[in-house]
């Protein structure tokens, strides 16, 4: 069986991934996701990613209200620990890319070759306006191409040390950038899960964060990654997937779906409303897409993630099964509570997994 990585979606929001007021309730903060960090280091996990969320969905939760920022949470988890791989997420509309590439070469000075960004183009559309910095609801049919133009300056950067890139959206003029990162380049990680999302990984990125699909069906997100090695065949690129699940587990399936029906019955449906609220604004969004994905919240507390629900062997079971699918190279997971979480994976999950033998 294939080797696969396994990472970590670190909790840089209060409450992680459950829009619940039953499930366990958190804030975040550096020492949270310390912890988190070198926990998933010290049990072998590959890499962690923090998420850029610049306003929550209130409700009694007040979900995703409390957020740290991603470059500086990731640039103190970089020099807190020494192997794993941390990819911090940047909002393209907030920063110009000349100056998170800087901000990328610096994190790399500190954890060479362990660094890597995360593109998101943005799909709420009140992170922005809140600030000023949203565009007008066409930028939703033209965000690849802003994305494009904005990687594309960003790897001139670190390979040459200037760029004269001009663009629709930017022109640089003689923009230099030195020290240039360890490798002359930065990993490039992206989460497109419509076509034209696909399409833009297949080209830029050197990985592409795909959602599982449904509860307990850990291969029905298959079809996604096909589409994506078909696209990086295309550009005779090989982009694979990063598959991200949610993890409930406990020592019997009873024990697991009964963690699972507490925190349903407990959905936060005033948070789950401002989420379609502000995913159906994409009018345009094809059926593939995250907005759309995002825009029916019914039964959504776990933001339609795919979730194992399950006894720690049968949860391994369900992960080996993730990690046979062709296009497959990670898994990114989160869980309902973190700590125990992760001691519960490394203890009791990983051990059992066929596809990380290897790494145990």
């Amino acid at each position: 069986m294939t080797t696969v990585d396994i990472g970590v979606f670190i909790p840089i929001g209060n409450n992680g991934w459950l829009i619940s007021t039953t499930s366990p309730q958190f804030m975040p903060s550096f020492e949270l996701n310390k912890q988190v960090v070198q926990k998933a280091e010290a049990y072998g996990i590959d890499f962690a990613l923090s998420m850029i969320k610049l306003r929550g969905f209130g409700g009694k939760s007040e979900f995703w209200d409390h957020n740290l920022e991603s470059f500086t949470l990731m640039s103190a988890l970089a020099a807190v620990t020494t192997k794993i791989k941390l990819f911090a997420s940047v909002a393209v509309l907030t920063l110009p890319p000349a100056l998170t590439a800087r901000m990328a070469t610096t994190i790399d000075s500190v954890a060479p070759g362990r660094f890597g960004v995360n593109i998101v183009t943005g799909w709420q559309s009140a992170e922005y306006t809140q600030m000023g910095l949203w565009p007008g609801d066409e930028y939703f049919g033209y965000r690849y191409d802003y994305a494009t133009e904005y990687v594309q300056i960003m790897k001139e950067l670190w390979k040459e040390g200037v760029s004269n890139f001009k663009g629709k959206h930017f022109q640089m003029d003689d923009c230099k950038l030195s020290p240039r990162p360890k490798n002359l380049g930065v990993d490039i990680v992206a989460a497109g899960q419509s076509n034209r999302g696909i399409e833009f990984a297949s080209k830029y990125a050197d990985y592409n964060f795909v959602i599982g699909n449904g509860v307990n069906t850990p291969t029905a997100y298959g079809q996604a990654t096909s589409r994506l090695v078909e696209a990086s065949a295309k550009t005779g690129r090989n982009v694979s997937s990063y598959v991200l699940f949610m993890v409930i587990a406990d020592e019997t399936d009873e024990a697991a779906q009964a963690k699972w029906k507490l925190y349903n019955d407990g959905a936060d449906v005033e948070a789950l409303a401002w989420m379609s609220s502000q995913s159906s604004k994409d009018v345009n969004a094809d059926a593939n897409s995250t907005a759309k994905n995002l825009s029916t919240p019914e039964g959504a507390v776990n933001m339609r993630m795919g979730t194992l629900i399950g006894s720690y062997e049968n949860v391994a079971s369900m992960l080996d099964e993730v990690a046979s699918v062709s296009g497959t190279k990670g898994i990114m997971l989160t869980f309902d509570e973190f700590l125990s979480g992760l001691d519960t994976f490394g203890q009791k999950i990983q051990p059992l997994m066929k596809s990380r033998q290897v790494r145990t």
